[in-house]
């Protein structure tokens, strides 16, 4: 009988184990599944670098998102002598500033909310602008550097206008 009772208890104790070791996987898979999921919830947005668009000459299209947090934009290089980078002046607090290259695509995932003023770095003066909004900041609360260039600043104008019109 002890040796039918030794058997039991470790009969039971590898039950136990055969348990908690399954739990714990349980738990590893739904935490990865969490982690890769909310990964691939973020959306990929694509924006092209044109010289002539539906707007005029010198756009990005679209020229304003509205984006997630943790979604990435795509930038396009569909015609050469364009680039995709941040305005200094025009991120948010925190933000991280980016630099594209010269006819070269660029991804950017935007973690922080608030606006992002994009510009060419050529095409600047000439309003190769766009506006990309992270999170539900009002667009009220845009405010458009005085420095830029008056094609710069106009464009920018034009496209809060638009957007705020299209809600």
């Amino acid at each position: 009988i002890a040796s039918c009772l030794v058997g039991s208890e470790m009969c039971i104790r590898d039950s136990c184990l055969t348990r908690t070791v399954a739990m714990l996987i349980r738990y590893a898979i739904t935490l990865l599944t969490t982690l890769f999921c909310s990964a691939a919830l973020a959306e990929v947005h694509e924006v092209k670098m044109l010289n002539r668009g539906a707007t005029g000459a010198m756009v990005y299209e679209p020229d304003y998102l509205a984006i997630a947090p943790g979604d990435t934009v795509k930038f396009i290089a569909s015609h050469p002598s364009h680039n995709a980078a941040s305005l200094a002046g025009f991120l948010p607090e925190g933000a991280e500033p980016f630099k594209g290259r010269i006819n070269q695509e660029i991804e950017v995932t935007f973690d922080t909310p608030g606006f992002y003023g994009i510009q060419c770095i050529p095409h600047l003066a000439m309003g190769m602008v766009m506006l990309i909004q992270v999170g539900d900041h009002p667009l009220s609360e845009v405010q458009i550097p005085a420095a830029l260039p008056t094609r710069a600043r106009q464009r920018f104008e034009q496209i809060v206008e638009q957007a705020g019109s299209a809600y």
